[in-house]
């Protein structure tokens, strides 16, 4: 098996290195990869992603929100989380086992003093509280593993960016399943530095077996920025394949309160529905149909609305509040 340690911690490229790795790298060869990203929260290949996200909080702290290949649920991540994937040939079975991947990563932490076991959902606990998720995504004969270790990430951060502000959300996207979490690091019987787990962790992970450090090439460079920039950077694959789903928005403003039902498919907003104890002239239903087939993106917002005097509609809204309140 080969040994791979990203130079990346933007969370575009690691994703990318990820699936270069899964699909350019030789076949004859199976790799351990270990990696870390700057603020981001990493999304499941099924899920909606405006309902797993407070979107404008990680706008605001410039956060990074990508997809993933394999399924599962969000997760935030920073440079206190620690994050480890196989490539491998498919044995038999077309799912293998998660075990296989991750006995070694409790071994690594029992080494450490940390009282970790293996929960029924593919997660590592310490005292019933997740530390780990994990998830694959299988094609063409080729298994991808990939976990994440809460190590020493600021939990505060984990719950503001998974928790969407101010929603009821009725969705057709899996919701992720909002466990108990903890550090690893709150676990020890004394301090270890995260590069040291890292050390002890491959150590672990080649126990049995040589570790032949695989070195990324110029070309392999060039694949990981060009996927970078033509997919995990997107709009379209971040967002845009979010599936159908409602989301319900309200809004207090001095002049009254504001609630939209928004009805959403691919990211874009497929319908909309005003009510409140707001005043206002003529048909609301004339917002609903300039937002028709928007994306939410801010600014696409502003744009389809750069005809319309929301005002007329809603009395002392403006534009950009309407903006604020189709996003939070």
């Amino acid at each position: 098996m080969r040994y791979i340690e990203s130079p990346y911690t933007d969370a575009y490229s690691n994703m990318a290195l990820e699936e270069v790795v899964f699909r350019r790298l030789p076949r004859s060869e199976e790799y351990f990869m270990l990696w870390q990203n700057k603020n981001a929260v990493v999304v499941g290949r099924y899920q909606n992603t405006a309902a797993e996200v407070n979107a404008p909080l990680l706008e605001e702290k410039g956060v990074q929100v990508v997809r993933r290949l394999s399924g599962g649920g969000a997760m935030y991540q920073d440079e206190g989380n620690l994050n480890f994937t196989f490539v491998v040939n498919q044995q038999g079975e077309k799912n293998l086992d998660f075990t296989l991947f991750i006995r070694p990563v409790v071994r690594a932490l029992e080494k450490l003093g940390a009282p970790a076991q293996q929960s029924s959902r593919n997660d590592i606990v310490i005292d019933g509280k997740k530390i780990s998720g994990n998830a694959q995504y299988n094609s063409q004969g080729r298994t991808m593993h990939h976990g994440t270790l809460l190590y020493a990430s600021d939990l505060d951060a984990v719950d503001a960016a998974l928790t969407p502000a101010a929603d009821k959300i009725a969705t057709k996207g899996v919701a992720s399943v909002r466990s108990r979490v903890t550090n690893i690091a709150e676990w020890l019987p004394a301090p270890v530095p995260l590069a040291h787990f890292k050390r002890l962790l491959v150590e672990e992970m080649f126990a049995e077996g040589d570790v032949t450090p695989y070195a990324l090439t110029r070309q392999d460079h060039a694949a990981v920025q060009a996927l970078r920039r033509e997919k995990y950077a997107t709009w379209e694959w971040n967002w845009g394949r979010s599936p159908a789903g409602g989301l319900y928005k309200k809004q207090r403003y001095p002049f009254g309160g504001v609630e939209v039902w928004l009805n959403t498919n691919a990211g874009r907003i497929t319908g909309a529905h005003f009510a409140g104890d707001f005043f206002g002239n003529g048909e609301v239903g004339a917002l609903s149909a300039a937002l028709a087939g928007c994306r939410r993106v801010r600014q696409d917002i502003l744009d389809a609305l750069q005809d319309t005097d929301v005002g007329y509609y809603i009395h002392g809204l403006a534009a950009e509040a309407l903006a604020d309140l189709v996003l939070q």
